[in-house]
């Protein structure tokens, strides 16, 4: 245990440049994602509100969860996430892909959480937030962001050397990394769909 931690405080001081960028552009994609919602038209902040009432009410009306579809969701979701953040280290295009997609979740975070606020009100929609995002997203941004920055890593590795068998390693490695992150990701999964779904809808008759 003592091992793993040390290995992970190491990753960290070594690349903690990289996850303070990482960790910039996520706050401002989800800043921007709190500003669109508010910016809103009336009709998408209708529908907007429409959909969130909607999903609330069918849960106070003792609506059955789905697990395996709520499981299968969220796992894929997060398999497409990796795999295109591994993708992207190898391609042309490379860093800026990988910044844009941390900041696009981190637009996607800040949408849903402004559009709940706005439909349900601040008190309502922070209980609302934290039941249902907080414990799993614990687990999951940091995995996100170690991904994006051992594909960085690996970008900035293909660029200064291009001898094939190096190369060819640090893919490897970058790989494992991310077999790894998706395994812990995998438990995120499972707690956003056996603990977060029923802590959402514990509180869901106070709202």
């Amino acid at each position: 245990m003592r091992n793993i931690k040390k290995v992970i405080e190491e990753h960290i001081t070594r690349n903690i440049r990289t996850y303070f960028i990482l960790i910039i552009i996520f706050l401002l994609g989800l800043i921007i994602g709190l500003i669109v919602v508010n910016n809103s038209s009336e009709e998408q902040e209708t529908e907007i509100t429409n959909y969130i009432n909607t999903f609330i009410t069918e849960l106070k009306n003792g609506s059955k969860l789905d697990y395996f579809k709520l499981l299968k969701s969220s796992f894929g979701n997060n398999l497409f996430l990796v795999i295109i953040l591994w993708f992207m280290s190898l391609a042309v295009i490379g860093i800026p892909a990988v910044y844009g997609m941390v900041g696009y979740k981190g637009f996607c975070m800040g949408y849903t959480i402004s559009s709940v606020v706005m439909t349900l009100g601040t008190g309502k929609g922070i209980v609302f937030v934290l039941s249902s995002m907080l414990v799993h997203n614990i687990i999951l941004i940091p995995c996100m962001l170690a991904v994006a920055v051992s594909g960085i890593n690996l970008y900035k590795s293909i660029i200064k050397d291009r001898k094939k068998e190096n190369i060819k390693i640090e893919i490897i490695r970058h790989t494992l990394f991310c077999l790894i992150m998706l395994v812990v990701m995998a438990v995120g999964s499972l707690i956003e769909t056996y603990i977060s779904s029923n802590l959402l809808v514990s509180v869901v008759s106070y709202l």
